[in-house]
């Protein structure tokens, strides 16, 4: 059984030195460390982090060969007792890579466990050297030595390590033990009711699923409360949560970390229990292609939204907020007329976790188009009777309960069974790119009563965006394709220096150039498409590209959409203001 033994003693060092022993069971073995994490498509390449590979075996030193960046193998292995030793550099503060210092540790084991050839599927055991003060929170059974008990490897890899001396809570979701614990900030403190809503929020995930407790047979909440910051990462009986002190002061902070919770939470059947076949069992070494990660998140986001309100912890109008959001980002993003929502789930592992100036015009997120088509897909339903949360239990009931991952296959054969319908429609939406090819998303509003109102700039349109780089240094941040900025020339990165002679020291001096009595007025009260080009002066700028500067003529375009809002249609009729009554309820 391998040993993983992790010292975190001098946490100022910011170094976890590991030792991982086990009995060979071959004079020949390979090992390897994972390059990516479950729930995080992209591979990290962790083996960056990892320094100091040595392997002893009965006073003597092994020398590995290596064959990749991450993979080795060792030849002339005895039978006794082997330890390879390495230090792993803690230093990367999010939920899917490691971090230690002087007040916590914090431990992806992805980045961390080396999987050893023929030892994956063998129970793990895991040892914990902390500062004194310290105290550890791993969410699995211990033994009798003090070490906590992993049924095989893949077990320990999707366990998180929180040590510190952190405050611990205990409550319960339908008799299952459950812990919160924080850094940063110890939330229960400052807020009195927040287990106890975060407990309504677990207990209406089980509901959701039909299930009349958790999956998991205890579960630990982990919060890291930064300044600013905002993620999370799904484990079988835990979660990893990161949230800004900033966000949580604002009005919908707390509604906000509440949805987080329940987006995680909800991970424990869709993803971790009910997952894509293309994860099981799953690849540490390679980008598996899953064109369904569209209802792994999609659908998950779209329910985090609906779970604070079916949990009394929010309310109708904070739920139309949200939603409205969401669909307002969808309408506005220029990249779901270039890639489809399959290409999305199919490209996370390149585009998604890889986003750059550009990406904006030519991807679109899973998460955001396949809760939009979530949406979609509940109001569908909702026609035939049945509603997106009646097939994400069959799905569950079928396949999740017994581990069987699930296929596109399997999704579309869900769906058909409750609206036969979607066997056409359902692969359209999720290969289409044009608005032909797209759902009747404002159909589909006014069969709830609700319809998408757009607020347009109060200014024509540059087609970029920019922002302060450094105090008078106005930076190029964006450059829509197609628009007057790409049209002018204009390239991410070029700094602004001047608009129609007027110098910039402030992303506020566009704003007040547009408002100069002085230069000619554009045509602020023409028709809601706004003014035709004609009547809207040329601006002259002057920008420096690689140390020179240069001029260009930009011919701005009409007011485009800011934004757009979600609105309860004074019109509607009695059908569709119970079809929203329904809606709200989730399940019929």
């Amino acid at each position: 059984m391998p040993l993983l033994t992790l010292d975190l003693s001098e946490p100022h060092q910011h170094l976890v030195r590991a030792r991982l022993s086990f009995k060979p069971r071959t004079d020949c073995l390979r090992f390897s460390l994972p390059r990516w994490t479950p729930g995080s498509y992209l591979l990290r390449e962790y083996v960056r982090h990892l320094e100091g590979l040595q392997v002893l075996q009965a006073a003597r030193v092994l020398k590995p060969r290596r064959l990749g960046p991450s993979l080795w193998q060792l030849d002339g292995v005895g039978p006794e007792d082997l330890t390879i030793a390495y230090t792993l550099q803690a230093t990367e503060l999010t939920v899917r890579t490691c971090h230690l210092s002087g007040d916590h540790g914090f431990l992806a084991l992805a980045a961390v466990l080396l999987l050893v050839d023929g030892e994956r599927w063998s129970p793990h055991d895991l040892e914990l050297r902390l500062p004194d003060g310290w105290e550890p929170f791993v969410p699995l059974p211990r033994n009798d030595r003090g070490h906590w008990c992993a049924s095989d490897a893949d077990q320990l890899i999707d366990t998180p390590v929180e040590a510190g001396p952190h405050p611990c809570h205990g409550f319960t979701v339908a008799g299952v033990p459950h812990r919160w614990v924080g850094w940063g900030g110890d939330l229960p403190a400052l807020d009195q009711a927040w287990l106890s809503d975060v407990e309504k929020v677990c207990l209406a995930c089980c509901r959701l699923m039909g299930e009349a407790a958790p999956a998991a047979p205890d579960y630990l909440f982990v919060l890291h409360l930064l300044d600013n910051g905002y993620g999370g990462l799904e484990h079988d009986r835990s979660t990893v949560l990161q949230y800004g002190r900033r966000a949580l002061a604002r009005p919908d902070g707390r509604r906000k970390l509440l949805q987080l919770v329940a987006h995680e939470y909800l991970h424990q059947w869709n993803v971790r229990r009910l997952r894509p076949a293309e994860l099981t069992p799953i690849d540490y070494g390679t980008a598996a292609i899953v064109p369904t990660l569209w209802f792994a998140e999609g659908v998950t986001s779209y329910f985090d939204q609906f779970l604070p309100l079916l949990a009394g912890c929010s309310d109708e109008t904070a739920l139309l907020e949200d939603l409205g959001a969401d669909l307002s980002r969808y309408r506005l993003n220029r990249g779901r007329r270039v890639q489809s929502l399959r290409s999305s789930s199919e490209e996370a592992w390149v585009k998604l976790y890889r986003a750059d100036a550009y990406s904006p015009d030519n991807q679109v997120s899973y998460y955001l188009k396949g809760a939009v088509l979530a949406l979609v897909l509940d109001l569908h339903l909702r026609r035939s009777g049945s509603c997106l949360a009646r097939v994400l239990r069959r799905l569950w009931m079928m396949l999740g309960r017994c581990g069987r991952g699930y296929r596109e296959a399997d999704l579309l054969e869900a769906f058909t069974a409750e609206a036969a319908d979607l066997a056409a429609l359902l692969p359209r939406w999720l290969e289409g790119t044009t608005e032909a090819e797209e759902p009747d998303l404002d159909g589909y509003l006014a069969s709830v009563g609700l319809q998408l109102l757009p607020e347009l700039q109060d200014h024509p349109d540059l087609g970029i965006t920019v922002d302060e780089a450094s105090p008078g240094v106005i930076r190029v941040k964006g450059v829509v394709r197609g628009g007057a900025a790409e049209q002018a020339g204009l390239d991410v990165g070029d700094e602004l220096l001047a608009v129609d002679g007027q110098r910039l020291r402030a992303v506020a001096d566009l704003e007040t150039i547009w408002n100069d009595p002085l230069r000619p007025a554009w045509n602020a009260a023409a028709d809601e498409a706004g003014p035709p080009v004609a009547a809207i002066p040329a601006l002259e700028l002057l920008v420096c590209r690689d140390g020179l500067v240069r001029s260009c003529w930009l011919q701005p375009g009409p007011p485009a959409v800011k934004s757009w809002s979600l609105q309860a249609d004074p019109s509607a009729g009695a059908a569709a203001l119970a079809q929203r009554t329904a809606w709200f309820g989730v399940v019929p």
